[in-house]
């Protein structure tokens, strides 16, 4: 089976990353900051990502179309791991290096996809499709720099004030 190779971009002040074959585009996840969840579709396949907790956050997975809850993701403390889990498999995401623009989906089988990327654009690899892994790996990244830049304000902000007082 031949590998597939998807491109994904997102504006520097946009809340969508939309996915293309190419040129032609496949779908998008869009996110919803305050709201805490994220919309996405791909291949005209609908699903909705619900983030609920305060300290020990948790993502639900739900199928836009039937509003049935399809899976879930688990955070690890190091914001470096989750574990996706969906009735039928368990899937795990993690940091393939220490500047955070690699990343991948994987199992006890192996690795089901590659993602590379920095804030603005990015690259998906895969043998196997699966549309909402795909959708899945971007969320999971795009929950770790949200939690990143918040950390980020509420450290340096306080700092920042303090040294201009």
């Amino acid at each position: 089976m031949m590998k597939t190779h998807l491109n994904w971009k997102k504006g520097p002040f946009s809340t969508t990353y939309q996915i293309f074959s190419g040129k032609e585009p496949l779908g998008q996840l869009e996110d919803h900051t305050f709201r805490q969840t994220s919309d996405g579709m791909i291949h005209q396949k609908r699903y909705r990502f619900k983030t609920t907790g305060l300290f020990k956050q948790e993502t639900r997975i739900i199928d836009a179309n039937t509003d049935q809850i399809i899976g879930t993701i688990s955070y690890n403390s190091w914001m470096s791991k989750a574990t996706i889990r969906f009735t039928d498999r368990t899937i795990y995401w993690k940091y393939d290096n220490g500047w955070q623009t690699r990343w991948s989906l994987f199992d006890d089988q192996g690795i089901h996809m590659k993602f590379a990327g920095g804030f603005l654009k990015g690259t998906i690899e895969y043998q196997d499709p699966d549309d909402l892994l795909v959708l899945t790996g971007l969320f999971v990244t795009n929950y770790y720099r949200q939690i990143g830049i918040a950390v980020f304000v509420a450290v340096f902000i306080p700092i920042w004030i303090t040294a201009i007082n």
